[in-house]
């Protein structure tokens, strides 16, 4: 395709907004030759055109140099796409991906608000320009939060990140972060606290793991904070991410302290949810947070990042009825799901921890865990059990080493990664 309406479009959001029309005139080629077709729709019929990427010109890529991101501690050899940064708005309205609006400009700002691309998610880090700057190794980020400002002005509905390096933003200087949102930014949907990873490819010699203590610190900030906007904006604004209690021993919170759960997917509340969904507490099928379909609306968008397909469609194992579970998770994920499992009363069903010693260091999500960690772990196991292995460690069907759960040495069952579909799958 050459043209729609006349317009060359940029991206998939663009590409709707045309298609949207009653006749759409296409200019396509084929052969070399330029052909200008109208296609008469009727009400509701979509395009019938499906398009092989969300951005049809260049992403937008990321030009920080912050000491944090995980890509710089990414090991060598992986596949290339897993090497790109992006800083660009439509990954966030599309995908959820954040930006921190450092290459944003006023061009964007008309398109966001002219379409009404909300919500959008934006990396705060530190209110403090010197310190913003500081952090993400660029000049502007002392002052791209304006452009956060401008959204917010507009009516777009933005949610805020803060990622804590200890001795950098936490203490005293994440208290003046919040301070900075109350004070210039209260109309944020919310704002979420998140530790810093740090994997054994790390060359920042100041990025380091949180402690014990640093952790407890951080979520007694969150919770008085959580006090203060409750009192002022009559909401909690902002949230602790699930790995910070785990960190500091302490008890998830309640479920309604989520407030909907409007983070789930970037770690806040994820544990509870699970909780409630595999405890059968939970009504929708779908279950909890933010669901894939969300952004259903873009006709024929490829899914991608977060989004994507996690099989490729290739795994169909029947399972075997009346034989031992066992669950594969990560680190993190088995201090949540053991005492639930125990809870079940179910003594054929047990959890297998896989540690991360491929990205090593303070890795221990289940999304990171790749075959090469999961194969010695399956290897010790019997055969003839069943092992149920959660999606969210996959993407098309590989792990981010490149292997394949075909790959391993016993079979697995790939399920979702929500309480819902563990409760069915242990209803075999």
């Amino acid at each position: 395709m050459v043209s729609l309406a006349g317009r060359r479009p940029r991206d998939v959001i663009e590409w709707r907004l045309l298609a949207d029309e009653a006749d759409v005139e296409m200019e396509v080629r084929r052969g070399g030759l330029d052909f200008e077709v109208t296609v008469e729709k009727a009400d509701g019929q979509a395009l019938g055109a499906e398009v092989s990427s969300a951005l049809f010109d260049k992403v937008r890529t990321c030009d920080n140099h912050c000491e944090f991101c995980f890509i710089h501690q990414l090991p060598p050899s992986m596949r290339q796409s897993l090497y790109l940064k992006d800083d660009d708005y439509r990954l966030s309205f599309l995908y959820g991906n954040f930006t921190t609006l450092t290459r944003f400009t006023e061009m964007d700002l008309e398109r966001v608000v002219t379409e009404r691309l909300s919500p959008l998610n934006v990396s705060i880090h530190a209110t403090d320009p010197e310190l913003r700057a500081h952090m993400l190794r660029n000049r502007r980020g002392a002052t791209s939060l304006r452009w956060l400002r401008a959204l917010l002005d507009h009516g777009i509905e933005v949610h805020g990140q803060v990622v804590v390096c200890p001795g950098v933003n936490d203490g005293a200087v994440l208290d003046d972060t919040l301070i900075g949102i109350l004070d210039q930014y209260p109309e944020l949907a919310t704002a979420c606290v998140v530790p810093l990873g740090v994997s054994r490819y790390n060359t920042e010699a100041s990025m380091r793991p949180h402690t014990v203590d640093e952790a407890r610190a951080v979520v007694d900030v969150v919770e008085d904070w959580q006090d203060v906007f409750r009192s002022v904006l009559g909401r909690r604004l902002v949230f602790a991410a699930d790995e910070y209690y785990l960190l500091a021993g302490r008890p998830f919170p309640a479920a309604e302290a989520y407030e909907g759960f409007p983070q789930h997917e970037n770690g806040i509340g994820m544990a509870r949810a699970f909780q409630m969904e595999l405890a059968g507490e939970v009504e929708a099928e779908s279950g909890v947070g933010v669901q894939p379909g969300f952004f259903a609306w873009v006709d024929g968008a490829p899914a991608e990042g977060y989004r994507a397909p996690r099989t490729d469609g290739m795994i169909s194992l029947t399972p075997r009825r009346n034989a031992p579970v066992a669950v594969l998770t990560g680190e993190y994920g088995a201090a949540v799901i053991e005492p639930l499992v125990a809870g079940l009363g179910r003594p054929d069903v047990r959890v297998l921890p896989v540690p991360n010693r491929f990205f090593g260091g303070n890795i221990g999500v289940t999304g990171l865990l790749v075959g090469e960690d999961l194969a010695p772990v399956l290897a010790a196991q019997p055969e003839g059990h069943r092992y149920l292995l959660p999606d969210v460690c996959l993407s098309g069907g590989l792990f981010l080493d490149g292997t394949k759960p075909e790959d391993l040495p016993r079979p697995v069952e790939v399920i979702r990664s929500d309480g819902i579909s563990l409760r069915q799958a242990l209803q075999l």
